[in-house]
């Protein structure tokens, strides 16, 4: 099973995986998440990282999902990535990572195809129906 970090802004990593748990029934194993503080030096949040990053490595990879592309989340995610072992994408959203706890029994190439699917797909307007 291909392990999941949120790395985000404030609290919403832990908002993420409040209501992917609701919408699921339970908390998701292999699921962790670190908040990056307005005055958090990344640096400094590198080797907290990739102690998540080792605890969710079951051998299968993980997938660090974040929230804005170029923001400080995004940078310490860019510090982590090991082509094929440990992938990032930004963007992230509640039908990313749902999307992503459904399908991250394969392989991570795959997982990264699903958040970004699930993440537009979970975009939509919608009006009033006639």
């Amino acid at each position: 099973m291909i392990g999941i970090l949120i790395i985000a802004h404030g609290t919403l990593g832990e908002s993420l995986i409040h209501c992917a748990s609701h919408v699921m029934g339970t908390r998701p194993p292999l699921l962790k998440q670190l908040n990056v503080g307005t005055h958090d030096d990344p640096m400094a949040l590198l080797p907290q990282a990739q102690q998540l990053i080792e605890e969710l490595d079951q051998g299968d990879g993980v997938l660090i999902l974040s929230d804005i592309y170029g923001a400080t989340p995004c940078n310490v995610v860019t510090k982590l990535l090991v082509a094929g072992r440990i992938e990032g994408v930004a963007g992230v959203n509640l039908p990313m990572l749902v999307r992503t706890l459904t399908y991250r029994n394969g392989d991570l190439r795959t997982l990264i195809g699903k958040a970004l699917s699930g993440g537009r797909e979970g975009v939509i307007h919608f009006t009033e129906l006639d």
